[in-house]
């Protein structure tokens, strides 16, 4: 039997794999935390004055649990701004107080926990490290991607270059320039080196962390996290089921299957 062809045929559309890597490729993890990057950089090296704003990227510091890592840290007379950026596509639902946000795309919804609590650790680890009082710090959190806030966010919450805004809103010095300097010298001195090993033991903290968390019970009510509670008396006494924490505000119940 002549192959050949079959094989012309294959040959002919060799073009196509390399479609097929790149397709593969942007819609990687990897790829929207690239691009993400970029887009960041782009906007900070475009609008903010070099002399002024120092950007410090993908910082990795250890804690006491392990590690957490900053997309960006913007240090300036004005403040350390502390950067969280998420790279998300649908309809946005969260508000401040809330544990976990929700995206929405078409009929499917998936929950993901609140980026300003994401960023409130790593807000706090900065601020151990240089030794800085809150009012020095700023938590931003940046969405880029074709997504749309359906609800009120704080300020601080930005889409696309609206994190731009809000750190040229901040006009109050509140760091000397010496200390720019110093904070500066000391992320960088106190940050885990750029390597392989450094993403992947952080990438295994987090995946523990999220295994975590996915044991973990929401009210389906207000989304805070439900807790075993045992009720107290009657012909159910001693028997556990899940409660919202927020109780007596949420009566949420869920049994115990």
């Amino acid at each position: 039997m002549d192959f050949s062809p079959i094989y012309q045929a294959l040959f002919s559309l060799w073009y196509l794999i390399p479609i097929f890597i790149f397709a593969t490729v942007i819609k990687s993890a990897w790829f929207k935390g690239i691009f993400g990057e970029l887009i960041i950089n782009t906007f900070a090296k475009w609008k903010l004055d070099k002399s002024e704003y120092h950007l410090i990227k993908n910082v990795t510091l250890p804690t006491e649990d392990g590690t957490t890592q900053i997309d960006h840290i913007i240090v300036s007379a004005y403040g350390v701004f502390v950067v969280e950026t998420k790279n998300l596509r649908g309809w946005i639902f969260g508000s401040a107080k809330q544990k976990t946000w929700t995206q929405q795309i078409y009929k499917h919804k998936t929950k993901f926990q609140n980026p300003l609590h994401q960023n409130y650790k790593h807000t706090k680890t900065l601020q151990a490290l240089l030794n800085l009082d809150e009012h020095q710090l700023h938590s931003v959190v940046i969405f880029i991607g074709n997504s749309t806030f359906k609800t009120d966010v704080p300020e601080n919450v930005t889409y696309g270059m609206g994190y731009i805004r809000y750190i040229l809103s901040k006009t109050d010095p509140v760091l000397s320039p010496s200390q720019v300097v110093e904070i500066t010298q000391s992320i960088e001195s106190g940050r885990l080196e750029r390597s392989f090993k450094t993403h992947r033991e952080h990438t295994q903290h987090v995946q523990t962390i999220i295994v975590d968390k996915e044991s973990q019970q929401y009210c389906s009510k207000c989304g805070s996290t439900m807790i075993l509670r045992e009720t107290k008396k009657g012909e159910n006494k001693g028997k556990q089921f899940w409660g919202c924490s927020t109780f007596p505000k949420c009566r949420t119940i869920k049994a115990i299957n």
